[in-house]
């Protein structure tokens, strides 16, 4: 699989990486850090009650004597601890166990930590789709519900760090919508408009971005050729820059119920990455999102 470079990548890095899970009282979570531990990808420190996540281990046949436990007697505790090891260098980034995106990005954003910046923070996911030709960066399918162009704008900067993590250097963006025209009336249109002409000013460096377009003509040359859009990115995109969280949403549920993609996903926009994985995903899954949030640390 393309998207198995993310592993090779993270695997070489010059310096391992340490990942710090927030209340690792999870079965699902553990098999993944171990995988990754054992693969060579990252070291790992579990945070949470120390009984409950040996029996949990016990329990599942999980090997975690080679891991720290830090005993923390709640999750509340276990997050602070976490996030408090990510700031002071103890660790690299954090990684969501047994609680809520929002309890854990909650004590990660506080100024006190240092993790915080003034960027958006974003999803940023990367699917290996048979159909296309390359390895593919999509942005937000989880964070920012309508996102504003100031962070479309920083949604673009998020995925570009992904993508030239992958060796993408120069990399295709593509701001998508219903149309490939603008219209006064649908703002997402006007929203890619002023965001291409900002690239072509040089406000937003490293990438070349052009928008609005349909989905198809993004990723579809033939499209784009049929439709007379003449266009660098057109067919060619490394990144996809979604409307919504709904666009962007079930673009991704579908292209891994659906059409079978393997995919890598990253939250971004902070200091370090934060790893999250789903009890949806697939085992390959939760792996390489370990993988890329690690290269990206």
């Amino acid at each position: 699989m393309r998207i198995n470079k993310i592993i090779e990548l993270a695997k070489n890095l010059e310096t391992k990486k340490t990942v710090g899970v927030a209340a690792a009282e999870d079965d699902v979570v553990l098999k993944a850090v171990t995988r990754a531990v054992k693969e060579g990808i990252c070291n790992a420190v579990l945070y949470g009650n120390e009984n409950k996540i040996k029996k949990i281990a016990g329990e599942n046949n999980i090997d975690i004597s080679n891991m720290e436990i830090v005993h923390c007697n709640s999750n509340k505790e276990a997050v602070i601890k976490t996030i408090e090891d990510v700031s002071n260098g103890k660790t690299d980034l954090p990684m969501k166990g047994h609680i809520t995106t929002g309890e854990l990005l909650s004590v990660y954003l506080k100024e006190e930590y240092g993790l915080r910046t003034k960027g958006t923070i974003n999803l940023v996911s990367v699917f290996d789709i048979e159909k296309y030709h390359k390895l593919l960066i999509v942005t937000d399918a989880g964070m920012v519900i309508a996102p504003t162009l100031e962070q479309k704008v920083d949604s673009i900067n998020n995925a570009v760090k992904v993508a030239n993590a992958l060796g993408v250097e120069n990399p295709k963006v593509a701001i998508v919508g219903a149309l490939e025209k603008v219209n006064p009336k649908m703002p997402t249109t006007m929203d890619a408009a002023i965001i291409t002409q900002m690239n072509r000013r040089g406000q937003i460096k490293g990438c070349i971005v052009d928008g609005p377009f349909a989905m198809d003509n993004a990723i579809s040359k033939e499209a784009a050729e049929h439709k007379g859009i003449k266009s660098e990115v057109a067919g060619d995109a490394d990144i996809v820059i979604m409307p919504d969280i709904e666009a962007g949403n079930i673009f991704y549920k579908s292209m891994v119920f659906l059409a079978g993609s393997n995919v890598a996903s990253t939250i971004l926009g902070g200091k370090k990455p934060v790893v999250l994985t789903s009890r949806a995903d697939s085992d390959d899954a939760k792996l390489l999102s370990i993988a890329l949030s690690v290269l990206l640390a």
